[in-house]
């Protein structure tokens, strides 16, 4: 019975030490957040915890974006999956602005509704002009049709302007593709290049190629997908250029040549076609706008005078 207390007694007398030295360790140790936290901090303010660095982020970022989240994860319940497709489709198209997500964008639709009709509905209720009153509901849905259509006809303005800073673009950079090649680079080389000189669309989408490539996807597939991302004939024609040439082993200086001429042509012919638009476009203005003004400026005084002259005659 002895030994057996013995046994017990050192059990307990080294089970209180190793608590000590465990307790003594978490207090001298460092707290692996702590250290993240420290590295996370660039600047010379200390940040200490995980709060201070959520206080840190954007408003945008703390609650729009999550709340935009599930509002899109609640709204694509009642979307049809044809919709959710087409919205997938146009941000992709747009170059995905601000980050949106296919989710996102079919919410804000909802809130746009909502805000528009909503709100047109009660600034028409509470008007102190009664006969507001009844046609509240009216122009509350049509403002709330007006406000879910609103973000399409942002996204595609948005559609618009990429296509056209990519296709003012596309000429430029295939003369620094054909000179790269011809010095001696590879394609993938060539277009490292227009990324490294250039800060546009097209060079962001060249990028995004070379990552894709170096993340296992082909070049044939990675540079389709810029085609369908950008969606337009003159990168079509482009991409299926450059994987003809690869398949049939053609030179690929020499077609990247004859896309160049190809594209500074079609620019000329653009630029032609605008030229000869704008008398017609100029046209309204100038009937509605500065005609009016002109004789106003110029007759106003002699009709008054005339004017002024049979008034004084009719009172003599």
């Amino acid at each position: 019975m002895l030994v057996v207390w013995l046994i017990l007694g050192f059990l307990v007398i080294g089970a209180i030490l190793l608590a000590i030295m465990g307790l003594k360790e978490r207090e001298t140790e460092e707290d692996p957040l702590q250290a993240r936290l420290a590295e996370y901090v660039d600047s010379g303010r200390e940040i200490h915890s995980l709060e201070e660095i959520e206080l840190e982020q954007p408003f945008s970022e703390r609650v729009l974006k999550p709340l935009g989240r599930w509002l899109g994860e609640l709204a694509l319940k009642f979307t049809p999956q044809n919709a959710i497709e087409t919205a997938q489709r146009n941000l992709e198209l747009a170059g995905r602005p601000n980050g949106l997500e296919a989710s996102t964008f079919i919410a804000l639709r909802f809130v746009s509704l909502i805000v528009f009709g909503g709100g047109t509905f009660l600034l028409l209720r509470i008007s102190h002009n009664k006969s507001f009153h009844s046609k509240a509901l009216l122009f509350g849905i049509i403002f709330a049709v007006l406000g879910y259509y609103l973000p399409d006809l942002w996204l595609k303005s948005k559609i618009r302007r990429r296509q056209e800073n990519i296709l003012r673009a596309l000429p430029d950079a295939l003369d620094l593709l054909t000179i790269c090649v011809g010095a001696g680079l590879g394609f993938d080389g060539a277009m490292s290049k227009v990324v490294e000189k250039w800060d546009n669309e097209l060079a962001f989408e060249f990028g995004r190629v070379l990552r894709e490539i170096q993340l296992g996807k082909s070049r044939r597939e990675a540079l389709r997908d810029m085609a369908d991302r950008v969606g337009l004939p003159e990168m079509s024609s482009f991409v299926a250029a450059i994987i003809q040439s690869e398949q049939l082993g053609v030179s690929l200086g020499k077609v990247l040549l004859i896309q160049a001429e190809n594209m500074r042509t079609k620019r000329r012919q653009r630029a032609e076609e605008k030229a000869h638009q704008a008398p017609v476009k100029m046209l309204f203005p100038l009937v509605f706008l500065v005609m009016p003004a002109l004789f106003i400026v110029l007759l106003g005084p002699a009709v008054m005078i005339v004017i002024q002259m049979f008034v004084g005659g009719n009172g003599f």
